[in-house]
This record gives structure tokens, sequence and C-alpha cells, in this order.
């Protein structure tokens, strides 16, 4: 029967907007909530303003109003135990479980898993104690790599290119704590070289389904200068990964990934995605994520063509091998529009325009991250504003169509990346 299924929601960024405006798109559902969501979320459903990771709200919301099915998408209430939590009351959840998710939210955690089941990653060690782990980066060649083991925004990683670097880097998460806990352990290894992308997979805990490849584009400058963000902007597919290529990181990566963390007794149920180095041994995982990446959602949800719910519910039973997955054959970019001052600190409240405008040319929609409405206007809300993402035949249509909307929209400070996808477009397949 449709129109039946009312749908939380959890988080309120990007990827939430996304998976949310894919999920209306579902023929069976009858009302989604966001909590908390943003101006953009507040178009597709209810915002509900309960905090992500305020597990008990949620819990009581979801029985209060009789929720069918909540979706746990940002990393931080999937560490905290939010599915589990919410299986415990027999309510029903997509997600990693807390034990699964340590995939992401213990970097000491994965690169001992994948040591432990002979998975490709980079050599490291792990340090809680400043002294041993200066005097461990000595004698390390350059550059090397130094990461705050917990969850960090995606800004927890350093590359140092001189041994001073690395040691300011140690000191800031081990003794000054600038990561606060995620940083009171850290993870050393070698730095790898080679193309990053960005690999999805759905998992039911036994079978799994892959997406197409992404890239994402996490430094703040062009030319992939300046410091980590969570992310300016994905293509997809990319189009130096061949189908030969995904075939062997399913079979050398995921499939591996998946078998492991089973025979571990923690079954991982939901999204994995390592973000991968194609280095010229193969390629290598540099860190995994237990959800859905943000930008590259706001790109995957304009290519899947299936019913993102029917998935869904395929992984919770566990029926996932007999579905038949469909993808648009097309290309994708998006471009994130930040604020001025990002990935440090930035102004928020300024009024934003053009959204309307941008969505007039063809092919092209603009999902909210960091925005929310403020009496008549609409207004930035975070460091990551709006992703505009357009869909074409070609990488080269897409890219030129989203940086067509792009110019469309404005707020005060906005800044973007204008080389997103440049990169990709030069390369030999692999």
């Amino acid at each position: 029967m449709a129109n039946t299924k009312k749908i939380l929601i959890i988080g309120g960024g990007g990827r939430e907007h996304a998976v949310g405006w894919k999920v209306a798109q579902s023929p069976n559902v009858a009302k989604i909530y966001f909590a908390p969501g943003n101006g953009g979320t507040a178009l597709l459903g209810e915002n509900v303003p309960i905090a992500a990771t305020d597990i008990s709200a949620l819990l009581e919301f979801a029985k209060k109003e009789s929720i069918d099915l909540t979706l746990a998408l940002p990393d931080d209430p999937l560490a905290l135990g939010v599915v589990d939590e919410f299986r415990k009351a027999g309510l029903k959840v997509w997600g990693a479980t807390k034990a699964a998710a340590q995939l992401e939210s213990s970097k000491a955690f994965a690169k001992d898993f994948m040591k432990r089941h002979n998975l490709p990653t980079a050599r490291f060690e792990t340090f809680t104690d400043f002294e041993k782990a200066k005097a461990y980066v000595a004698g390390h060649s350059l550059p090397v790599v130094v990461k705050a083991s917990g969850l960090a925004l995606g800004k927890g990683v350093i590359i140092c290119q001189t041994h001073d670097e690395a040691y300011e880097a140690l000191e800031n998460m081990l003794v000054k704590k600038v990561f606060g806990e995620s940083g009171s352990e850290v993870v050393v290894e070698e730095f790898l070289t080679g193309p990053e992308i960005s690999v999805h997979a759905f998992s039911d805990g036994k079978n799994c389904k892959m997406f197409p490849s992404s890239q994402d584009h996490k430094r703040i400058g062009e030319g992939n200068t300046g410091l980590n963000t969570g992310g300016m902007g994905t293509i997809a597919p990319v189009p130096f990964v061949s189908g030969e290529m995904m075939t062997r990181i399913e079979k050398e990566i995921i499939a591996p990934t998946l078998s492991a963390m089973t025979a571990d007794g923690m079954p991982f149920e939901g999204l994995l995605f390592p973000g991968l180095m194609l280095t010229s041994d193969g390629p290598k995982v540099i860190e995994y994520n237990a959800r859905f990446g943000d930008p590259e959602t706001e790109s995957y949800m304009r290519l899947l063509d299936t019913d993102i719910l029917e998935v869904i519910e395929a992984s919770l039973v566990g029926t996932l091998d007999t579905l038949d997955i469909k993808w648009k054959s097309d290309s994708i970019a998006t471009i994130i529009l930040a604020s001025g001052g990002y990935p440090e600190k930035y102004e928020k409240g300024k009024v934003i325009t053009g959204i309307e405008e941008a969505e007039k040319v063809p092919n092209v929609v603009v999902f909210h991250c960091g925005t929310k409405r403020d009496g008549d206007n609409l207004v930035t809300n975070g460091g990551r504003v709006l992703a505009v993402s357009a869909i074409a035949g070609t990488l080269e249509e897409a890219l030129i169509t989203a940086y067509t909307a792009v110019e469309k929209i404005h707020f005060e400070g906005m800044q973007y990346r204008k080389d997103i996808g440049k990169s990709a477009l030069g390369q030999g397949r692999v």
C-alpha cells in the first residue's frame, strides 16, 4: 500500500538533504522527519529540533510519532550507538552498530583490524605518549602522515613534509588536545602516493552492492592546496577508474572487510565507505567510513535509479544479493559553496540568494548543507553551505553545467573551488 511509511532521517547536512530528496521519490513514503535538518530539508518534510547526538530524545520522538524506519546517517550518532539503542527498543533502524562503526570512530581500531586481516593499507604505528611518538617520527621517512584516531570532522589528518611539522601535529593532538579526546590516540603512517577515490557499498552483513566510483576534493585550495575540509566537491563516476579496478576493489577490499567484520563478531550492516589510494602496488585503504560520504552522497543520489527504500529494506532483511540496483549511465559533478574562512573560523547568518535561479539551469539540483530559515530569508548556518550538483552525459558537460549554476548563487564571503574534476579528466585509465 502506497504512502504509508513515516521516515526519520537523523542529521542536518547535505548528505541528509540528498538522501531525503531520494527517499521523497519513493511511492511508499507518507512523511519524512529530519532531526535536526536544515533550510533545504524543511522543503521535503518536517524539521525536528533534536540534535543528531541526542539519542534518548530521538528514541522518544520515534516512539511518539510511530516512525516506521529511521536512517542513521552521520558518524557521531553511529559511534554513540544509536542503532543499538533503537534496536533494543524494538524500532527499525538502518546504519552500522556501535561495534561496527569503530571502523570509522577509531582509526587505531581500523588499522589494527586491517593488519590482523591482511587488508591492504599503509604501514603504521599507534601512540598515546607524545615522547614515544616523537621518537618514532624522528626515524621515519618523509612525508609522514599523523592522524587523530577519533572523529575529527575530516580535519584530523595532517600530511607532514618535515619532522618539525610532524612534532607540531603530535603535540597539538596528544599534548594541547586541539581535537579533544579524538586526538588522545594518534596513528602515524607512511605517506601513500597515487590518485585518491571514494568507494561506497551497501551491506546487509553478508552481501554487498557496489556504487560507481567517485572522487572527493578534500583541500580548501585549488590544485589540492591548503587545509583539509569535509570535502569541497565530488565527481562520479571517476573517468580513469575502470570496471576491472572496481571489481578488484570489491574482491580485495570490500568483500574481505565485510567477512572479517562478521568473523570478528560485529557484522557490518549499512553503508561501508573506504577512502582508497590507487598506488603502484594496487588499491590501499586510507581510512574507513561507516556511513555515506558528504559530498559524495549529493552526487550518488542523483545517479541512483532504484528506490532507495527498496535497497535499505533489502539490506535490513539480508536479501541485498537478490536486488538489482540500477545506476544512471550519466556523469555527475557536485560543487560545494563554503563560508568565508572555512575550514577555520567563519561567520554564520549571511543571506543566501539565487538558489531558484540556479535550479532553473537544466539538470541542476542544489542541496543544502549548512543553511537555516531566518524569517523570510535563507541564511548560512555552517562551514559548507550548499552543494550544487549537475548531471550530464559526460563529466565535462556536468562540470560546465554545475559551474553555470554556481554563478547564480550569492552570499557574503562565499568561496568554492574552480578546479573540481579537472585533474580527473586528463588521467589514463587504471
